[in-house]
């Protein structure tokens, strides 16, 4: 029987499939990676029996990055990465193992059919899976027909049968143009981040970014609410006045009317029509006019207008809403999020979409009444030819999509929350116009002429479900005709002023990268949310985007410099050629290598004008030598160099102008005014809080590695120096219980409530609570050979028999110890260490070996005694 191979984009969709395909026949185990399932069941494929493996990947299996030394910012002039720098195709997360996971499945197989999300990304990781499974499966015979592409909108049983059945090829052309724009933001984004980060914070110290990140799609979404900031700055109020008329109708009852000239900006001017009008007693009625208006149901559901209406009306942030529709997607509840049509196909099935609400409590009587009197045909709209609008696909209850959808989310009521306004928007489409009388009068008082109007709602059509929209209740107007007359209660003038526009909104700001061309439907939420990551905005109340100084002075910079890397212009371009390759009407290496060769020379003019932006950053930031505060002594100066707290937290000596990086994400302090032996520089402690873990390190060697075996970056606890006090050769214990190359080593300040980190991953063991003090011995375990603990325990409080108070043994296989040492994960782990191994040095407790046959724990227990099962 021969096997097909069945991929998805996310492991829920895959689920979702094929429990529909297997009609609930279904087998599933867990994949190598652990994080992907495998389903089996037997079906018919192409007139013959098979069996259907269906599995998924998590999302691009393989992401673009640069090779060897290029990824290193000191060894690489930027203006390399444009075209002499080699790339690869690298595992977009290593610790998945979904090339070695998606060859294990695929060997084998006959044939391979691909259910990624119908979108350009999709195409691209339908190619990604072909290389990593094609090598592997059964070789075709005769020209037989081996990879396939369903296309799909939406996880229900008439879709994803209809794809099935209508199997296609992927598209190449359309994976060129996303490996392009990739190639594209990797080497023109690194190039100018690199150089511009590398020149600032090597200046000023209170920039408070760790990246001063340049994006072709990013930086034109800063410029965009810059330029709404220095329109607010610029903008200079001015007085205007206005005429305000009341007449009495009736003994109770009185009509404001609005001045026809609407306002002048002249008081003078102003004065001479008040005492004109003033002297009249009567105002008469000029005109009445009574006009049936209709207010337009929506257009069908788009992206973008999801996103927009997501910010504006729920609160939520557009990458937050596009996760959110994500999963109410791949859940079934709603066709697929990333859309630009808003035209439903002639073939849509609107009415069995409808019927699907026809029992909802919140819109039932609403949808039976659609379905008793005939829908309403939905406008037409604009159909791009990718995926029809966003649609709900079944009923759902708040309760229900709290659970589904979101089980661990803290804010789960948004997912009801975009769910009830996508299924009302759908609604609404099929509804009528909302009707309404539009009534106007005009009055003359002496020689102005003054105006109210007032609407009556007809039929509330598509308002019933959108009560937002409904037409405003206004007061009904008096019925009168040309002649009447009605007596002036009062005309006076005011005074007021013009407003500068507010900062734009996240809506606002979509609206104009959609009318730009900057970014996709997809990318959008991703380019507003880098901005606000990089501290270049801040979102301030009604998600308003307000620039803070960097942002600010960044643009600024741009615009001085070449005005062009920060104008939509030249992206909308470059998007329009990415679309012809994805057309098949452009040729990927011509625009490729065109693109490349016109930000290259952009970049060289920018690196030889940097100064213009400097002058902006000299005005907004301080120098380094200003920054901070005085900590640790210079090992070559001996003077104080200054801790700059600012992100990224570093140690800047003024006098040798030398910077040294510290680590991220935690404090720094002085570390009891100890010195390093090999430089001579004052020695900080770093930590990461109370829960968490903390070791010392020498700034020197932090950024210049003594010894081979180390790496820019390593503390104290990973330094192999064979006879330092605070290395790791004196105080490493033995190999962590969790990650294959980290060590355990005693944390020297953390008495009385010691604690043994490991130096690579956040596993934390709090040990010998009260011990007045804990040494790591010179010997090691007889079983284990990790290094043997010396502890002299609190005479009160000592846990040994009788009246000892030292004992000294293995903290894995010492009965006594095991019972004192608690094993937890620290609350915070900054990415260095995650690194690769080290030589291990010194008296067996660089490393101590698991015994063959002995199980690896993953998840060890509480207490020590998971520690011990690991060695013994």
């Amino acid at each position: 029987m021969k096997t097909v191979l069945m991929v998805a984009e996310k492991p829920s969709l895959a689920q979702s499939i094929a429990k529909i395909l297997s009609r609930g026949s279904l087998s599933s185990h867990k994949g190598l990676n652990g994080a992907c399932s495998v389903h089996e069941y037997t079906g018919t494929f192409a007139g013959q029996p098979v069996r259907f493996k269906m599995t998924s990947v998590c999302g691009h299996v393989m992401t673009l990055d640069f090779l060897g030394k290029y990824n290193k910012w000191d060894k690489v002039d930027p203006a390399e990465l444009f075209s002499q720098a080699p790339t690869e195709k690298k595992e977009a997360n290593p610790k998945l193992n979904m090339v070695k996971f998606l060859q294990v499945e695929g060997r084998g197989c006959d044939y391979i059919v691909l259910w990624l999300d119908c979108d350009k990304e999709g195409e691209n990781i339908c190619f990604e899976v072909l290389d990593a499974v094609l090598p592997v499966m059964n070789k075709a015979h005769g020209g037989e027909k081996t990879v396939f592409r369903a296309r799909f909108s939406s996880i229900t049983d008439t879709d994803i049968c209809n794809a099935m059945a209508c199997l296609g090829e992927p598209d190449h052309n359309e994976a060129l143009s996303v490996d392009a724009r990739q190639e594209l933001d990797l080497r023109i984004g690194c190039a100018f981040t690199r150089f511009q980060t590398k020149y600032f914070q090597g200046k000023y110290g209170d920039l408070d970014s760790s990246l001063i990140s340049f994006g072709p799609c990013q930086t034109p979404t800063l410029g965009f609410c810059v330029e709404r900031h220095d329109k607010i700055q610029s903008f200079k109020p001015e007085t205007y006045w206005v005429l305000q008329a009341k007449v009495n109708t009736d003994k109770d009852r009185s009509l404001l009317l609005d001045w026809d000239r609407v306002r002048v900006f002249d008081r003078e001017i102003a004065q001479m029509f008040l005492n004109m009008t003033k002297l009249e007693k009567e105002a008469q009625v000029e005109a009445t006019s009574r006009k049936e208006k209709a207010k337009q149901r929506p257009l069908a559901l788009n992206t973008v207008e999801m996103l927009r209406v997501a910010s504006s009306s729920l609160g939520m942030g557009p990458q937050h809403a596009m996760q959110t529709a994500e999963r109410l997607y791949t859940q079934g509840y709603i066709s697929y999020p990333r859309t630009e049509t808003t035209h439903y196909p002639e073939n849509f099935d609107l009415k069995g979409s409808l019927r699907q609400q026809a029992n909802h409590p919140y819109w039932a009587d609403t949808v039976k009444r659609l379905l008793a009197e005939g829908i309403n045909r939905p406008r037409k709209g604009h159909d791009a030819g990718d995926h029809p609008p966003i649609t709900p696909m079944k009923s759902a209850t708040e309760a229900e999509l709290g659970f589904a959808v979101c089980p661990a989310q803290r804010l789960w009521g948004d997912a009801w929350r975009l769910y009830e306004y996508i299924t009302r928007h759908f609604i609404a489409t099929v509804s009528h116009d909302c009707k309404y009388l539009q009534s106007t009068i005009s009055f003359r008082i002496g020689p102005e002429l003054f105006t109210c109007s007032g609407k009556t709602v007809l039929s509330p059509g598509f308002t019933e479900v959108m009560p937002w929209q409904s037409v405003p209740l206004e007061e009904s107007l008096p019925t009168c005709q040309r002649g009447d007359a009605f007596p002036v209660g009062e005309v006076k003038m005011l005074e007021k002023q013009t407003n500068p526009p507010d900062y734009l909104t996240e809506a606002e700001l979509i609206t104009l990268m959609e009318k730009h061309g900057i970014g996709t439907d997809a990318s959008i939420p991703v380019h507003i949310n880098n901005i606000c990551q990089r501290n270049y905005v801040t979102v301030e109340s009604g998600r308003r985007l307000k620039p803070t100084n960097l942002g600010i002075v960044l643009v600024h910079g741009y615009y001085k410099i070449d005005a062009e890397l920060v104008l939509p212009t030249i992206r909308s371009a470059v998007e329009k050629q990415l679309n012809l390759i994805a057309q098949g009407k452009a040729d990927y290496r011509q625009v490729l290598g065109h693109t490349l060769d016109v930000f290259k020379r952009k970049f060289h003019y920018f690196v030889d004008s940097i100064a213009g932006m400097d002058e902006l950053m000299e005005v907004s930031f301080s120098p380094l030598a200003a920054t901070g505060k005085p900590l640790s002594r210079c090992g070559k100066c001996h003077r104080f160099m200054k801790y700059i707290q600012a992100k990224p937290s570093r140690l800047h000596c003024s006098h040798c102008d030398e910077t040294y990086t510290l680590p991220q994400n935690g404090t720094i302090k002085l570390y009891k005014e100890l010195r390093c032996p090999l430089d001579d520089f004052e020695l900080v402690l770093w930590s990461s809080g109370s829960r968490g873990k903390s070791y010392p390190l020498c700034p020197y060697c932090y950024n210049h590695p003594p010894f081979r075996d180390m790496k820019k970056g390593m503390g104290c606890n990973e330094c192999t120096h064979p006879s330092c006090q605070h290395s790791l050769s004196m105080l490493g214990i033995g190999q962590c219980v969790e990650c294959e190359s980290g060590v355990l080593v005693l944390d020297p300040t953390s008495g009385p409530k010691w604690k043994v980190a490991c130096n690579k991953c956040n596993v934390v063991a709090h040990c010998f609570e009260n011990a007045h003090r804990v040494r790591v011995s010179a010997d090691t375990c007889s079983v284990c050979e990790a290094a043997l603990l010396d502890v002299d325990f609190n005479k009160a409080k000592s846990p040994l028999p009788g009246d000892e108070t030292q004992h000294m043994g293995c903290v894995f296989c010492d009965p006594v110890f095991q019972e004192l040492v608690e094993l937890k994960h620290a609350a915070s782990c900054h990415p260095m260490h995650r690194g690769g191994p080290g030589r291990r040095q010194g008296r067996g407790r660089g490393r101590a070996r698991r015994p063959p046959g002995k199980p690896n724990p993953r998840r060890p227990k509480d207490k020590m005694s998971a520690l011990a099962a690991y060695f013994v």
